[in-house]
């Protein structure tokens, strides 16, 4: 029996630029998003002929900054089947009063954006207390943060994850693991001593698909450690399309084949049962 894929990291982009004006964060726009741009008509299109039930849209910063309109007007137009994850600036002195407007408009988690492809900072505002009443509000609601850092970052995400040991943290791209050494995978020290917080997720893309395949030991040695450091409850698929190339069809594909050597709970877990746990909304 397939389980039910819900999606926790697939970005859309508007062709109306005008009402979604460009306004990338630091300035540099991200390659894919003005390459391969996928509206959420299209995103619908592809999530159908893939198989993927439901999806919690991640918003692109590296196309709109701080601006989350896209994704919540489209969340709005069916927010049984979305939710959406937004970005906005935690150091700000407004903040909460930002959280609360995107909260009305559809926001089901927040995402801690220090970086990707177009800027990378050290992350060091994760931890700053400024942002502190927002973990706070999350931790009161029970909305779920998700974080992109490098491994670098991963000192900051277990001082987060035992400070608010409440909210739920979904680690973007599974941390970004040097796997390269192969099983045990020892550089992965740092990543593994995070699974002794109940409240860290790892969120598993077609990154994590790709180095897991190009390790020694490949996807059948990879994800079934991860299960066993983690737990399949503990872990979560995004896609990443389009930022990764699809069609997504073929990113579930992929995915199919890294998940092979799991059992059939664990899968169902990893493609679905998870997100459920991080988005309740979209358990409904």
């Amino acid at each position: 029996m397939t389980p039910e894929i819900i999606d926790i990291h697939p970005h859309i982009i508007s062709t109306d630029t005008v009402r979604y004006p460009i306004a990338p964060q630091h300035g540099h726009r991200s390659k894919w998003s003005a390459t391969r741009p996928v509206t959420f008509e299209q995103m619908i299109a592809e999530m159908d002929e893939a198989g993927v039930a439901k999806a919690a849209i991640v918003h692109s910063s590296t196309t709109y900054g701080a601006d989350n309109a896209y994704v919540a007007d489209s969340v709005a137009q069916d927010p049984k089947r979305f939710t959406g994850v937004y970005s906005f600036d935690l150091l700000a002195p407004d903040a909460l009063k930002t959280f609360d407007y995107w909260l009305a408009h559809g926001m089901g988690g927040i995402r801690l954006f220090t970086g990707g492809a177009t800027h990378q900072s050290d992350g060091s505002w994760l931890v700053d207390p400024a942002t502190f009443p927002v973990w706070e509000r999350c931790a009161e609601i029970g909305m779920t943060m998700a974080v992109q850092t490098t491994p670098d970052g991963l000192p900051m995400v277990a001082e987060l994850a035992g400070r608010f040991p409440t909210v739920k943290i979904a680690l973007d791209h599974c941390g970004r693991p040097d796997i390269e050494d192969g099983p045990p995978y020892a550089r992965c020290a740092a990543l593994f001593e995070l699974s002794k917080y109940d409240n860290v997720y790892m969120k598993i893309t077609p990154r994590t698909f790709d180095l897991a395949q190009a390790a020694p030991g490949g996807a059948d040695a990879f994800f079934p450690q991860l299960v066993t450091v983690f737990g399949a409850d503990h872990l979560a698929f995004g896609s990443n399309y389009p930022a990764s190339a699809g069609p997504l069809k073929k990113l579930i594909e992929q995915g199919q084949a890294c998940f092979a050597s799991l059992s059939d709970d664990e899968r169902a877990w990893v493609w679905g049962r998870t997100a459920k746990v991080l988005y309740p909304m979209l358990a409904g």
